[in-house]
């Protein structure tokens, strides 16, 4: 049986004068899963959120966002659509309390009270409800974020990178609940710039230059790109990084932390221009499963 789509679109295309923001990209996002929207600043990531929740008018494109045509029905998704802006939009001289109540008057909420407090319980907000939203620290205003979101129980969550500049400890906690939203059934389509919340997402899309150029799971993309890599260890290797760069077969070299990768589509050409280092005292050479963020930087390398 065929898993329904909360998002359906083909062909979404947007232009901001002569700039094609997005060329006809299609998205299709089974109810209830997790996917990582990928790309880096100005790929067109959330000019396409925010089309998809309304915000934005297509300049061409059809489909549907939870069963409605997103393009005649904007008004009808945006109340079943909670939508996280990259940045914090909220009132800093209002507590988290109040901030709440404020979103749930705009939404006509019915039992107001019952469900901010509801809410809160379920953000671990309620012993910080009334402290003022200015004084938070970015993990709890991202928490504040979320729980405004969720307050009139949309089907679909569109979160616009949620977790930018907030701790390693915020950014799990955050996941953890994004994953048991999802075990209700909500779906969540999420932009971000970390692979290691990518590799989170049940399936990614890579968005560059308004082109989508990669898209499945982490397994999948990885493998469709054909890339070979090869880690570089050791004493001296900074300095042999400048001599690898624009080898035959080499196609980029990049540092992760202490490792030197150097990636290629031919893997005899990789070894060929390796070979003259591998009997280098204190270097260590050996291939390796390229990395997500190996294949991301190899296609935008391609795309310049």
């Amino acid at each position: 049986m065929t898993q329904p789509l909360a998002i359906d679109v083909r062909g979404l295309t947007k232009r901001f004068g002569q700039k094609l923001a997005v060329n006809g990209v299609d998205i299709a996002v089974p109810e209830g899963e997790v996917w990582g929207f990928l790309g880096p600043n100005g790929s067109g990531k959330t000019t396409t959120i925010r089309m998809l929740c309304g915000l934005l008018s297509a300049d061409a494109g059809e489909g549907t966002c939870l069963g409605l045509d997103f393009r005649k029905q904007s008004e009808t998704i945006k109340r079943q659509v909670g939508y996280m802006t990259q940045r914090f939009s909220f009132w800093e001289d209002l507590s988290i309390r109040e901030n709440l109540d404020f979103v749930a008057r705009v939404y006509g909420l019915p039992n107001r009270k019952m469900k901010v407090n509801e809410t809160l319980e379920q953000l671990g907000l309620v012993k910080r409800q009334h402290q003022l939203a200015g004084e938070l620290s970015g993990g709890w205003k991202q928490r504040l974020a979320l729980a405004a979101c969720m307050l009139h129980d949309p089907r679909l969550l569109l979160l616009d990178e949620p977790t930018a500049g907030v701790d390693p400890k915020a950014r799990r906690d955050f996941w953890d609940e994004i994953h048991m939203l999802s075990g209700n059934g909500i779906t969540v389509l999420v932009s971000t710039h970390y692979m290691d919340e990518a590799e989170r997402c049940d399936r990614i899309v890579y968005i560059l230059n308004g082109n989508l150029i990669a898209r499945g799971s982490v397994a999948e993309v990885i493998a469709d790109a054909h890339l070979f890599t090869f880690l570089v260890e050791g004493d001296g290797v900074r300095a042999l990084s400048q001599k690898l760069r624009g080898a035959p077969g080499v196609e980029y070299a990049a540092f992760f932390g202490a490792a030197l990768h150097i990636s290629g589509r031919d893997r005899d050409a990789l070894a060929r221009a390796l070979e003259p280092y591998r009997n280098t005292p204190g270097l260590h050479i050996e291939e390796s499963q390229p990395s997500l963020e190996d294949v991301f930087i190899h296609l935008q390398e391609q795309a310049t």
